[in-house]
C-alpha cells in the first residue's frame, strides 16, 4: 500500500476514472470537452512549462538521455517503414508507435512520481519531442502522398503538388510556434538571463500550473469514455504493444549501451511506456488515412498504460 508504484499510480488512475465517470454520465458535452482541451492546452501548460523552465540554467540540461529515446524512435519508425511499406497508412502507424503522451499524461505523472528534477528531465526530451517527430513524420507523410499521386495509388490524398521545401519550413514553424516547446524555450531564455518572475506574477502561474495535471488526467477520463473502440481493437492491441511495451524495453536497453543510468534513464523509459498521444489522431485526420484505427489504439493504448507503467515502476529499480 505504501509502495512507490501504488503512491504514483493511484492517483493518476482515480483523475482518469472520474473524467470516465463523468463522461460516461454526460456531465460534459462533447463541445464543452472541447474547450477543457482548449483551456488546458492553451492556458494552463504553458503556465507550467514557462514556470518549471524559468528556474533552470542551461547547464542543468543533459541531451545524452534525448539522444537515447530518439535512437529508440528512429529504429521503431523506420521498421515499421520496412514492414509496412512506404505510404501514408504506413507513416501514420509509424507515428503511432513513437509518439508518446508526454503533455497530458508525462508531465503529471513526472512530477507526481520524481519531482522537478524529474520534471526538468521530461522537459528537456518535450522541448524537441514534437519539433523532431511531428516535422520529420509531416515530410516522410508529404513524400508518401507524393509518390502515391505520381503512382495513380488507390485512395491517394487529391490534392495540389507540394513544395517539398515550402513543406518542411511550415512544419518545422508550427512546431516551434506551439504551445508546447515556445513556453519551454521562452522560460529557459527568461532563465539565463537571470531574471526572477516578481511574485504578483508567479503566484497565478503557480497556482495555473498545479490546476494542470488534475484537469488534464480527468480530461484523459472524458475523451476515453466518448471514444468508441468498435471492431479495430485487435489491431489496436498491437499498436498499443509496441508503444507501451517495446518502445520503453528499446530506450531502457540503449540507455544502458549509451551509458545512461539514475534519474535520467528512469524519465525516459517512463516517457516511452507513455501512451499513444493525441496528435497522431490528428495526422490520421489529415492524410486521410486510418482514422478509426487511430482512435481505436489512442484509447487502447492509453487503457494499457495503466499496466505498462506499473510493470515500469516495478522494474526500474532493477535496471538503474
Amino acid at each position: 500500500m505504501d509502495s512507490p508504484v501504488f503512491v504514483a499510480l493511484l492517483p493518476v488512475v482515480f483523475l482518469i476514472a472520474i473524467g470516465f465517470i463523468a463522461g460516461r454520465a454526460g456531465w460534459m458535452r462533447a463541445g464543452a470537452t472541447k474547450d477543457l482541451a482548449n483551456l488546458v492546452f492553451l492556458l494552463l501548460t504553458p503556465a507550467l512549462l514557462f514556470r518549471t523552465m524559468s528556474r533552470v540554467d542551461i547547464e542543468q540540461l543533459d541531451f545524452k538521455p534525448v539522444a537515447a529515446y530518439f535512437l529508440a524512435v528512429v529504429i521503431l519508425f523506420a521498421g515499421t517503414l520496412l514492414v509496412q511499406g512506404f505510404n501514408r497508412r504506413a507513416a501514420v502507424l509509424a507515428l503511432a508507435n513513437t509518439f508518446s503522451n508526454t503533455v497530458m499524461i508525462g508531465i503529471a505523472l513526472v512530477g507526481l512520481m520524481y519531482g522537478p528534477d524529474g520534471l526538468v528531465t521530461l522537459l528537456t526530451l518535450v522541448s524537441v519531442h514534437a519539433l523532431v517527430l511531428l516535422t520529420s513524420a509531416t515530410v516522410v507523410l508529404e513524400l508518401a502522398v507524393a509518390r502515391e499521386q505520381k503512382q495513380g495509388a488507390p485512395g491517394a490524398v487529391a490534392a495540389a503538388p507540394r513544395q517539398a521545401l515550402a513543406t518542411v519550413l511550415m512544419a518545422l514553424k508550427n512546431s516551434l510556434l506551439h504551445p508546447v516547446p515556445l513556453p519551454i524555450i521562452a522560460g529557459l531564455l527568461f532563465a539565463q538571463i537571470g531574471w526572477v518572475i516578481p511574485g504578483v506574477i508567479d503566484k497565478p502561474l503557480e497556482m495555473l500550473a498545479l490546476a494542470f495535471g488534475p484537469l488534464a488526467l480527468v480530461l484523459v477520463g472524458v475523451t476515453l469514455a466518448n471514444t468508441p473502440v468498435g471492431p479495430h481493437w485487435r489491431p489496436a492491441l498491437a499498436l498499443a504493444g509496441i508503444k507501451n511495451l517495446v518502445h520503453p524495453l528499446l530506450v531502457a536497453l540503449l540507455c544502458r549501451l549509451l551509458g545512461v543510468g539514475g534519474l535520467p534513464m528512469t524519465v525516459m523509459v517512463v516517457a516511452a511506456a507513455l501512451p499513444i498521444g493525441a496528435n497522431v489522431f490528428l495526422f490520421s485526420q489529415r492524410y486521410e488515412v486510418a482514422e478509426e484505427l487511430v482512435t481505436a489504439s489512442v484509447v487502447v493504448s492509453t487503457a494499457l498504460a495503466l499496466v505498462s507503467l506499473t510493470l515500469v515502476f516495478t522494474l526500474l529499480p532493477y535496471l538503474g
